[in-house]
């Protein structure tokens, strides 16, 4: 544990959030989203010794988990919420889609609640810190817990209106976030591997093996790596740049969440597109924003400025990794 987290221990009531309770269907929605895939799962195992997986499952979900882990880490997370860079209309579009088929939300919604972690960040106001019930086994116990999913189910929401006024500007995001149509984006999640899985076996069985293992299984992993990133990556970790929050690297987490998981310079600089910004730090976002640039679909990116990664150093280190 780290000396002085006590102090972010202390409950009190959360500011900032709307006034008027989360409808119900949205507190089903987030029933269903998260606690299905782990339902899914847990039903795989039986169905597995049953049917078995093919290589045409391992393919599928090979296949469509980077195009959802890059809508949350370089839609949900760089562009929407941090403005690391701009974008072309249909590439905004693209990402708010690929992430809201990762089942976390609406991009609005998503963008609210991580903007307003980032301006409390293990203080009071925090929607999912780890540090919420206090140090020590118990309390770091459930704080693991909330911060990893807890937090989900609470019964009031972030105001959309105080920390995402932008996107609520943007019509096409709006859309994007209407009910019905979020449904659907959802709904495509589990359709679109169905659909791949009938068509590469020309069976009822590849259609459903797919459905489960590249489908409910890939949302199961994608969403528990990103929740990783609000728990363990709070609490466990090295700390190389300064920061008022409990933010860290967990370097094992880098691959899985393409980057994220290098997140203490992220809360030092958290308009930055690249995380990983140390020599040997994968961060395949960076890479794929890099990519997007050069091809000339993004521009404006904010990349790592050496003087002001030296400034929030803890202590000297090798020349930041080169954009």
């Amino acid at each position: 544990m780290t000396a002085g987290v006590a102090d972010v221990g202390r409950r009190a009531p959360l500011p900032d959030i709307a006034p008027k309770p989360v409808p119900m269907i949205e507190r089903i929605s987030v029933v269903v989203f998260v606690v299905a895939p782990i339902v899914g799962v847990a039903a795989a195992v039986p169905f597995f010794w049953g049917w078995g997986i093919g290589w045409t499952d391992v393919a599928i979900f090979a296949f469509l988990y980077p195009f959802n882990a890059l809508g949350i880490t370089v839609g949900y997370h760089r562009y929407f919420t941090h403005q690391g860079f701009k974008a072309k209309r249909w590439l905004k579009i693209a990402l708010a889609v690929l992430g809201g088929q990762a089942w976390q939300g609406s991009v609005i919604f998503w963008v609210s609640d991580h903007r307003r972690h980032h301006k409390y960040s293990d203080r009071d106001g925090d929607p999912h810190s780890p540090w919420a019930f206090g140090p020590g086994v118990w309390g770091l116990t459930k704080g693991l817990f909330h911060a990893h999913m807890g937090w989900l189910f609470r019964k009031t929401r972030t105001s959309r209106t105080k920390y995402a006024p932008d996107l609520l500007k943007d019509p096409d995001l709006r859309f994007l976030g209407r009910n019905d149509v979020y449904v659907l984006i959802a709904a495509s999640t589990l359709l679109v591997p169905m659909g791949l899985g009938a068509l590469l076996t020309w069976s009822w069985h590849g259609a459903v093996t797919a459905l489960f293992w590249a489908g409910i299984l890939r949302v199961f992993a994608g969403d528990h790596v990103t929740f990783s990133i609000n728990s363990i990556c709070h609490v466990f970790g090295k700390k190389p740049f300064k920061t008022r929050d409990e933010s860290r690297n967990v370097w094992w987490l880098a691959i899985p969440s393409f980057g994220e998981s290098w997140h203490n310079l992220h809360h030092a600089d958290p308009t930055c597109a690249r995380h990983g910004v140390l020599k040997g730090q994968v961060d395949i976002s960076a890479r794929t924003i890099w990519l997007f640039e050069k091809l000339g679909w993004v521009w404006d990116v904010r990349w790592p400025d050496a003087d002001r990664l030296a400034a929030r150093r803890n202590q000297p280190d090798p020349e930041p990794a080169a954009a």
